[in-house]
């Protein structure tokens, strides 16, 4: 929302500046991936970047195109070949406010859409954000990184989104997070009810947008506002912060989605999912 509760409106700039930082933070988690021995790729196109961290990792995908000009064909050629030295199929998560035309391209290069997933968004000025009673989170002082990883991977096992596209094992899964949590000014957040850990959740600051992420409840703990606790936490320190703009993206119209926009977020862009097989 905006200042005066009307719709935030993105356009092209806005969603540049959300794909880059989203782009940036998958590539930085990318390189901790490759410096492990991976044998994992980064390389640019079109404004945005191929990824391929290690086999079956969620990383493994082309982020950020479409706001750097159109790729030439030669382009998506090596970008192919690179994803099928490694057995790997190219996927592309392409903003529906990216240059005209990518789609089309892709599409007509055997492509198949696959998913949708919602970019949703927040103007941080202003705001106050209240943690419901019997919830209580706590910032990670550092040292509880395999605890988060524990609530967080296990929530992720048990989604209440229905079917997606694609489905990973849990050692992805815990692969990805760990990567993710130690990219940039990562924040990890705990939330307890009755002194047990319920949920948890993270953000990533970058260049004054406050991307949120990682948010998982395990099953015995759902509907008792420990996400609403979370987010709200998240919110209210990336206002501390400086932030001016706080993201999430959804899966369309689901419960996350849904619980998003009760808070205040508006639907900002959607970005479709786009597969090649070899």
């Amino acid at each position: 929302m905006s200042r005066n509760g009307s719709p935030l409106f993105c356009g092209g700039d806005m969603a540049a500046r959300i794909e880059e930082a989203e782009a940036s933070a998958i590539v930085a988690a990318t390189e901790v991936a490759m410096a492990r021995g991976s044998g994992g790729f980064v390389r640019g196109v079109g404004g945005g970047t191929a990824c391929f961290a290690e086999t079956g990792s969620p990383l493994n995908k082309v982020v950020g195109v479409g706001f750097g000009g159109v790729p030439s064909v030669g382009e998506w050629e090596a970008v192919e070949e690179a994803y099928a030295r490694v057995g790997c199929p190219v996927q592309v998560e392409l903003a529906q406010l990216a240059e005209p035309g990518i789609a089309e391209g892709l599409t007509g290069r055997g492509y198949r859409l696959m998913s949708f997933e919602n970019v949703l968004g927040m103007r941080l000025d202003g705001g106050e954000w209240a943690v419901p009673e019997g919830v209580e989170v706590r910032l990670d002082a550092g040292d509880d990184l395999d605890a988060w990883l524990d609530v967080v991977v296990d929530g992720f096992a048990y989604p209440d989104e229905g079917p997606v596209h694609e489905e990973f094992p849990r050692a992805a899964i815990a692969a990805v997070m760990r990567d993710m949590a130690s990219v940039g000014e990562t924040r990890r957040y705990l939330a307890y009810r009755d002194g047990v850990a319920a949920g948890g959740a993270s953000v990533r600051i970058d260049g004054g947008i406050a991307a949120l992420a990682g948010a998982a409840t395990l099953l015995a703990h759902r509907r008792r506002g420990v996400q609403t606790a979370l987010l709200a936490t998240r919110l209210a320190d990336a206002a501390r912060a400086g932030c001016e703009l706080a993201t999430v993206t959804t899966a369309p119209g689901s419960k996350s989605q849904q619980n998003a926009q009760s808070q205040g977020f508006s639907l900002l862009y959607t970005r479709a999912i786009l597969v090649k097989d070899h």
